[in-house]
């Protein structure tokens, strides 16, 4: 039972249950609880509806719903919003309000006792959980950023910075694991990270050319997804962003230009054509970029073959089509 649940409630207290914790009100002068309380309940009220991850209504679900595109918000979202993000910045990603879904995804919003490896977790020790705690960090940050979109930022930058944050910062921290469990060295330590970081980033925007490149008979997926439901992905970006003055290319930024392609024919037409642009082919070489920069980073790893398989992953990410 929580501490505060065990206080006594007198005629100057008022205290009740929301958000699965207890809100107590202490005032000084008794006459004056019920209005007291009238303005927390309708502040808390107010909150529920800007930020609640359970209510489809909520501004928060609304947000969600856009799939990246820009969305105004209230000022009282904005402020929360700003507040977690504060937080999270000043104690290093130690204390973050915003990474309560992925808490949730494990468990953690349950009874501790039915949180299946808790042991494990904790057998790790403080730094283990610090390392965790600011991953999940990052990860809700990306979510946020890729939400918020680029607001006046290079698209193409705060593409590759959302990556990063949502999908490389994972690949990092598994790869960081095994060096401080392994026992390895502090360089080989940063090197493995450092090659979790840059072959995660490598992996997701190979993930990207494989939404446009590969038919579902080799890759699984329906070709074009993200074009269907206006995501930008880097070849998007790298289109976007071209200067060609030919007529495919200008007729490929039209296309693009104009959001989400859920016309089968306008569909099948950009992404025929986007297959064939020099976005394309830019995107395959920032892709063997960040592989090969992967590579780099296993330097200080010794020889042998735990290192040669994880640098050969690098050569199946640049190449792969499935």
């Amino acid at each position: 039972m929580p501490l505060i649940e065990t206080l006594p409630v007198r005629r100057d207290t008022a205290q009740w249950s929301v958000w699965g914790t207890v809100a107590r009100i202490v005032v000084t002068d008794p006459a004056l609880l019920a209005e007291a309380a009238a303005i927390v309940v309708a502040e808390l009220a107010a909150v529920d509806a800007a930020c609640s991850r359970f209510r489809a209504d909520s501004e928060l679900s609304a947000a969600c719903r856009a799939g990246g595109r820009p969305v105004t918000v209230s000022p009282l979202l904005a402020d929360l919003v700003g507040a977690a993000l504060d937080a999270a910045r000043r104690t290093g990603g130690d204390v973050d309000p915003t990474i309560g879904a992925a808490l949730c995804g494990l468990g953690y919003d349950r009874d501790f006792a039915a949180v299946t490896g808790r042991d494990i977790a904790a057998s790790l020790g403080p730094e283990a959980v610090r390392l965790q705690a600011r991953t999940f960090a990052r990860l809700v940050h990306g979510q946020i950023a890729e939400t918020a979109g680029a607001r006046g930022a290079d698209p193409i930058e705060h593409y590759l910075s959302v990556i990063a944050e949502k999908t490389a910062s994972l690949i990092a921290t598994s790869a960081r694991f095994g060096g401080l469990f392994s026992g390895v060295t502090p360089e080989q330590v940063e090197a493995l990270t450092g090659y979790g970081e840059t072959i995660g980033i490598a992996f997701q925007l190979s993930d990207d050319l494989l939404d446009i490149a590969s038919e579902s008979v080799q890759s699984g997926k329906t070709p074009g997804t993200d074009l269907r439901e206006g995501v930008p992905t880097l070849p998007v970006l790298y289109a976007l962003a071209g200067d060609d003055t030919d007529a495919s290319a200008v007729r490929l930024r039209e296309l693009l230009s104009s959001g989400p392609l859920v016309d089968d024919v306008l569909h099948a037409e950009a992404l025929g054509l986007l297959r064939e642009s020099a976005a394309m082919k830019r995107a395959r070489e920032t892709v063997r970029t960040y592989a090969e920069e992967a590579r780099s980073r296993l330097a200080p790893l010794p020889e042998g073959s735990p290192r040669s398989a994880i640098e050969a992953l690098c050569d199946f990410i640049a190449d792969r089509t499935s």
